[in-house]
């Protein structure tokens, strides 16, 4: 695993004082800003809102919680998991031991059903709070909140209540638990590599085998020559057509998939040194970004089909687009690398309602550029 974080800023030429300053201000604009979207209770419990939704999500919820430790802010993490535990946790029924995914702003659930990616953050967020602050007592004994839950997902389905969030057969993480394909941006090998080491003995295989699983799948999810790939897709890599009428369109490049990318670049960095193909992250990285500065160029961002096609279609969430291209360049060396974090660098949060999803992702990046997303 790493052992040294690049700043990639600072190889861009700014100094050590902007960039903790940049860093700094972004985390304290989204969490205390005019424009924050996090919000406390009272004295032990918060939540960050989907301002774009106006619901409480378990994405964003463990997205704060990784925020959160990773900036050393221990009173909003343990805010947040409070909130979480509280409010999200389902003690019963056939998806007991999950959080629901989304839940109103008062605590009322909106649904009974998880969404997998929250776990794993919740997951990863609670093992770097044990190694950072150290375990404490109830729920905030962090490791072992982490190995149940990680223990959960695993072994859901053996009870016959339920289904598990990972498929039995081949490693790969289900989009939803009833469901029986993925979602590219939720595929982190690098977080598996971590829980093979930290969860319990008997999951320790499973994790490595979901970790390798992950990474060929990625290498057939995105494109060979755009790095694009859809937001759901089949165990197989291809993009999902299916349930439009359930689930809308999602074969395309939109919102969930800019975050694959990003992923990309962060397994790179973390795991540089123990990836059988490091070349295949390097050149995805480089294609996407190619795809981006030269055939897109100076227009607004849009909606691409994973071959590259533009559509004549806005981007829900344009500034999250220029934080994962610049994210990317944790892995790219191609010509482009340092125009996307110049680009990133002279972007501006974003505000409005849609501003939660875009900001997420910007401070995930301003973290990783600056070699402060780190394993803890």
């Amino acid at each position: 695993m790493v052992k040294e974080y690049r700043n990639v800023f600072k190889e861009a030429g700014y100094s050590e004082e902007e960039i903790d300053k940049r860093v700094n201000d972004t985390f304290e604009m989204i969490f205390y800003g005019a424009d924050s979207f996090f919000s406390m209770v009272d004295e032990t419990m918060g939540y960050i809102e989907d301002t774009g939704n106006n619901d409480v999500r378990s994405e964003g919820m463990s997205y704060g919680m990784m925020m959160t430790v990773q900036m050393d802010r221990k009173k909003e993490f343990d805010a947040l998991w409070t909130w979480t535990k509280k409010y999200m946790y389902m003690s019963e029924g056939v998806n007991s031991g999950y959080f629901a995914w989304s839940v109103g702003t008062d605590g009322s659930k909106n649904a009974y059903g998880p969404a997998p990616d929250g776990e794993e953050f919740f997951a990863m967020a609670l093992f770097f709070a044990s190694h950072r602050w150290g375990d404490g007592e109830g729920i905030y004994n962090y490791s072992k909140e982490a190995k149940d839950l990680l223990h959960t997902c695993v072994h859901k389905g053996e009870t016959g209540n339920g289904r598990s969030m990972w498929d039995e057969n081949n490693y790969l993480i289900r989009f939803i638990t009833e469901c029986d394909f993925t979602d590219p941006s939720y595929h982190l090998p690098h977080f598996y590599e971590l829980f093979s080491k930290w969860a319990n003995k008997e999951d320790c295989s499973f994790w490595k085998k979901a970790a390798k699983a992950s990474r060929e799948y990625l290498k057939k999810a995105c494109h060979p020559v755009t790095g694009l790939n859809p937001e759901y897709s089949t165990f197989e890599g291809e993009p999902y057509y299916g349930d439009q009428e359930i689930f809308g369109r999602h074969d395309w490049y939109y919102s969930d998939a800019y975050r694959t990318i990003g992923n990309i670049g962060l397994d790179y960095q973390w795991c540089k040194n123990d990836l059988v193909d490091g070349e295949w992250h390097q050149k995805t990285a480089n294609n996407l970004q190619v795809f981006f500065c030269k055939t897109v160029g100076d227009c607004n961002r849009g909606v691409y089909t994973v071959d590259g096609q533009i559509l004549d279609v806005s981007a829900l969430h344009p500034v999250a687009i220029v934080a994962t291209n610049a994210q990317a360049s944790l892995a790219s060396n191609g010509d482009y690398a340092l125009q996307c974090v110049k680009e990133f660098w002279d972007t501006p949060l974003r505000k409005g309602e849609r501003r939660y999803y875009d900001n997420c992702l910007y401070m995930f990046a301003m973290l990783a550029l600056s070699g402060r997303y780190r394993i803890w």
